[in-house]
């Protein structure tokens, strides 16, 4: 008896197990990037909900040739690249390649709350943003802000 029990809580355990990962797969899935950022990358939500003030974690997809002009966050970021690559990034107020870093596959950099930068890429990149929400993106150049064109 005590050995049909321990069978029959494993077999459950792991059905269990099964079941939460497809569920959470299922509830993943890529979408259109947001309203802020320019027009072309895909994203999804990994945790969270970039809507509320708490934790979150999102994949963005960035095609080739992208770019996100100089903007800042009201809370710290970190992005990590996990595909494609590399993701160019620079500090400051505008666009200047002469004073960027390259965050290749498998690394990634932690920009502080407040801090205008940019990025972009010229190649397909995948990359992974956590961040404390609610998510917020205000462009240097007001003129930038795809919400706005």
């Amino acid at each position: 008896m005590r050995k049909l029990l321990l069978i029959t809580l494993t077999a459950l355990l792991a059905g269990s197990a099964s079941g939460i990962q497809a569920k959470a797969a299922h509830h993943s899935k890529w979408m259109a990037g947001p309203p802020g950022l320019p027009a072309g990358s895909t994203f999804m939500v990994v945790s969270g909900d970039p809507g509320k003030a708490a934790m979150f974690t999102i994949r963005a997809k960035l095609p080739a040739n992208y770019t996100v002009p100089p903007h800042h966050h009201a809370t710290d970021e970190k992005v990590s690249v996990k595909a494609g690559g590399p993701m160019v990034i620079g500090m400051g107020d505008k666009v200047d390649q002469a004073s960027s870093a390259s965050v290749e596959k498998g690394y990634h950099v932690n920009l502080m709350a407040n801090m205008n930068h940019w990025a972009s890429t010229t190649a397909a990149t995948e990359i992974e943003v956590s961040a404390m929400g609610p998510f917020a993106i205000t462009y240097a150049n007001p003129a930038d802000d795809p919400r706005k064109k």
